[in-house]
């Protein structure tokens, strides 16, 4: 045998890795959880395989099917064989209930028809009064549509929330706190009347001189109640043809039904409400249009979800038959504001506009006597135009004693608080 070389040294005998040993390294560099996670992906990826073994067809994103399953082809030629519909209205339903139900179809010009369901429409779809699709062959129902609302009307709405606050409002606040009594505390706190067993006023009358709030108001409780505001200017329901501003306020009323909560502002209302004469020179198709606002005001419930405000200038000319109480039961009057309401308004335009510190708003509004919100908003923005051509960066109280003189005392003519004035 030969012997080892004596500079060599002798190596360690090679202890093998048992199975606790290989179990330590596989853990090196995995977390606490990475055992857990693991399963848990795969069950979770078992289970969406199950899910869409189940299902069949796999969806994408948008709810459609994937493009290779896609035939247009077929698609296309479904569509050129099916024939158009027809607009129609179910106007009455026999024997309703029943397998042998028969729907008397109405398609406008042009004929009455007694008709039945196709295969595709269930008998609880169906109702009296509704727009349906009916074919052109043998007129039976094969879809039912939704309520016709004139666009016209759609954009009426007010989609955003008013951005006027209680805050933006001076010199009305009893008049703002009885219209919330009426407006807010129905739609916020119905119990209290149902407590009492009484109903709350349906609709609220604003009258006052011009430029005192009465819109203003309006958009401030249309904000603080989250309801839908709708917005309508009393011209807009004088039509041209026989009809047309009645069915306006129809649908007004119907649009206003299907929201959660309404509000239904009807600005300007002597436009469609003035009183009916004995000549029959006056415009009958405003009478019409009035007649139905006070046809739907009778309809609807007082607690329901609809509440009505009605603004105008010269109530001495109304309807007595759209101002009785059962209709607009509270009317509240916009006064001009008072010493402490001037001085309040002053207070609120310099909230946002560059005035000097020291300014006596309480002595601009003892030199504003009798005049309203809106002629104080004109002071304000005169007195800016002084401070413009002058060259200032703020408007000092000499800008506003000059603003006061210009428009209040110069355009006193063409104030409308006098004629106001003598008419009510």
């Amino acid at each position: 045998m030969p012997s080892k070389p004596l500079d060599e040294p002798e190596e360690p005998d090679t202890k093998p890795l048992d199975d606790a040993d290989i179990s330590i390294l596989k853990t090196y560099g995995l977390g606490p959880y990475a055992d857990k996670v693991k399963s848990m992906d795969k069950e979770l990826t078992d289970l969406v395989g199950k899910i869409n073994k189940l299902t069949g067809v796999r969806e994408s994103d948008t709810g459609l099917a994937q493009p290779s399953q896609w035939d247009l082809a077929a698609d296309k030629q479904m569509q050129q064989e099916e024939q158009p519909l027809q607009v129609a209205r179910c106007t009455k339903i026999i024997n309703p209930g029943t397998e042998e139900a028969k729907y008397i179809i109405n398609i406008r010009q042009y004929a009455k028809y007694v008709s039945g369901l196709s295969d595709k429409v269930a008998p609880t779809d169906i109702e009296e009064g509704m727009r349906v699709g009916v074919d052109r062959q043998k007129y039976q129902i094969h879809l039912p549509l939704p309520p016709k609302i004139d666009p016209s009307v759609t954009m009426m709405t007010v989609e955003e929330k008013p951005d006027i606050t209680y805050n933006d409002i001076g010199g009305c606040k009893e008049q703002l706190d009885r219209l919330r009594e009426v407006v807010e505390m129905p739609l916020l706190q119905p119990e209290r009347f149902v407590t009492l067993g009484i109903d709350p006023p349906k609709g609220v009358l604003l009258y006052g001189p011009p430029g005192t709030g009465k819109t203003l108001t309006a958009r401030a409780v249309a904000n603080r109640t989250d309801a839908c505001f709708i917005c309508v200017i009393g011209s807009e329901l004088v039509q041209k043809y026989v009809g047309e501003g009645a069915r306006m306020v129809r649908e007004l009323f119907q649009m206003a039904r299907s929201k959660k909560a309404c509000i239904l502002f009807i600005d300007e209302v002597d436009a469609i409400g003035g009183s009916r004469g004995d000549d029959a020179t006056g415009d009958n198709e405003v009478q019409r249009t009035m007649l139905e606002i006070v046809n739907q005001l009778d309809g609807f419930d007082a607690r329901g979800n609809i509440k009505v405000l009605m603004a105008t200038n010269r109530p001495d000319t109304l309807d007595p038959a759209l101002t009785r109480p059962g209709r607009l039961d509270r009317k509240i009057e916009f006064n001009l504001p008072d010493l402490e309401g001037r001085t309040q308004i002053f207070q609120i335009h310099a909230k946002v506009m560059n005035m000097d510190r020291d300014i006596r708003f309480e002595l601009l509004a003892r030199l504003c006597p009798n005049t309203t919100g809106a002629d104080i908003r004109s002071v304000c923005t005169e007195a800016g135009m002084f401070a413009i051509r002058a060259r200032r960066k703020s408007i000092s109280e000499k800008d506003l004693i000059e603003a006061i003189n210009k428009v209040i005392k110069g355009y006193s003519k063409f104030s409308a608080t006098p004629k106001y004035m003598v008419y009510n």
